[in-house]
Formats: structure tokens, sequence, C-alpha cells
């Protein structure tokens, strides 16, 4: 039984520790490896409450360790992700003030720990989420640089060159994490059509945008997911 009491606090420590591969593998801007530690980081928190919830054994410790776990993993990556990104672009600028565009990709973080601290304390959250969730945004940032690498998208291309547009992407970021906008949760609580019919449509949409766009899909997934939200809010309101 005492293992089974740390089980979920073990699994999220391991979600910190593949968040710190994956921070050592963005300041070597190797960014494939850094999404991949992202992912399985990811994976580990899902699964760290699953079996939290499963065994009953939920705490306030865990909650606390969760949020300081996904801080490294889903905030402070994206951040250094798009620090490499922006001084890419800004580092030849011709004008001073340019160069202090790099560190504004850490805004993304900032964005990420408020986000992190408020989610503890906000018992509006248990069911659906308000404001993008980090795993999500981290996701989002972290696919940029992967899609600038294998996409043949012209468009996509010249948009993720552009330092100005990377400082937009990064402003909405820190934006969407806070933002007073209503998300429906991805749980699938009972096997019913009628209860998940939002959830299995935005899954069964998201694998085909992944299987046709690969990395562009992501980016492309989580923008679908907030734009359904939004219609979804719309619709209940009626």
């Amino acid at each position: 039984m005492s293992f089974v009491k740390h089980l979920p606090n073990s699994i999220t420590l391991l979600n910190l520790f593949s968040g710190c591969i994956a921070l050592v593998f963005a300041f070597q801007q190797d960014f494939e490896m850094a999404f991949y530690f992202v992912c399985l980081g990811i994976f580990l928190d899902f699964f760290d409450g699953f079996f939290a919830r499963m065994f009953q054994v939920s705490s306030s410790l865990g909650l606390q360790l969760d949020s300081l776990a996904d801080m490294v993993t889903s905030g402070v990556v994206p951040g250094v992700v798009m620090y490499h990104m922006l001084v890419s672009y800004a580092s030849t600028a011709p004008a001073p003030h340019l160069q202090i565009l790099p560190y504004l990709g850490f805004i993304i973080t900032l964005g990420s720990c408020y986000r992190l601290a408020n989610f503890n304390i906000d018992t509006r959250q248990t069911d659906s989420f308000i404001g993008l969730p980090t795993p999500a945004n981290a996701l989002f940032i972290l696919s940029l640089p992967l899609v600038l690498k294998y996409t043949d998208s012209l468009i996509a291309i010249e948009l993720l060159t552009t330092d100005y547009f990377l400082l937009l992407i990064t402003l909405l970021s820190a934006y969407m994490l806070n933002a007073e906008i209503p998300l429906f949760s991805l749980k699938i609580k009972k096997l019913s059509w009628a209860v998940n019919r939002l959830q299995i449509v935005f899954l069964l949409i998201s694998v085909l945008l992944l299987v046709f766009f690969q990395y562009l899909g992501i980016p492309l997934v989580i923008l679908f997911y907030v734009l359904l939200s939004v219609v979804n809010n719309k619709m209940l309101q009626k």
C-alpha cells in the first residue's frame, strides 16, 4: 500500500525528469528530441492524476508537485525553444533594440507560471479548462521548429522565419494560457456517443490532421481545439 501511495508522485517526478532532459536538448537546439521528451512528460502527467484518482491517494503535495513539474516541462522548455527561434532572426538585426527580442520568448514561461499557480486555486477547472492548458500550449510551441524543418509550405516557412510573427505567437500564447475562455475537457467518462460526441469528433478530426499534415498538424489540432470550444460555448449559450 505504501508503494501505491507514492506511485502518482513518482510518476510526476518522472515528468519533471523528462522536462529536464527536454530542456538540455532545447539548449542544444535539438528541437526534435526536446519535443519527444516533452511528449513523454505530458504522457506521464496524464497518468499521475489517473493513478491518484484510481487508488484514491490524491494529496495537496501531489497537486503542488504536478504544477512544479509542468512548470519545467510545459513552461520553461517552450520558452527556451521560442528564445532560440527568435535569436535566429534577431541576432543579425541592425537595430540595437531588436537584440532584446529573443528574451521576450520567455513571456511564454511567465504566462505558463501564472496559469499553473492560478489553476491550483481555481475551483472552476475540475471537469474542464478555462484558458489553454500548458501541455497543449507546449506542444504548439515545440511543434513550430519541426514544422519549419519538415514542411514544404512556403507560407508556413515565411511566417515562422519572421521575428515579429514569432513575437505575436508568443504574446497570443501567454494570453491564451490565461484567457477566460472555457475549453472542453478531453476526458471520456462514459462510453456514450451522446455524452462524448464533442470529444470523439475532435479526436477523429485531430487524427486526420496529424496523418495528412504531420508536424504541421500539431498546431492545427491546437487551433481546432480552441475554435471548437468557442463554437461549442456559443451553442450552449443558445
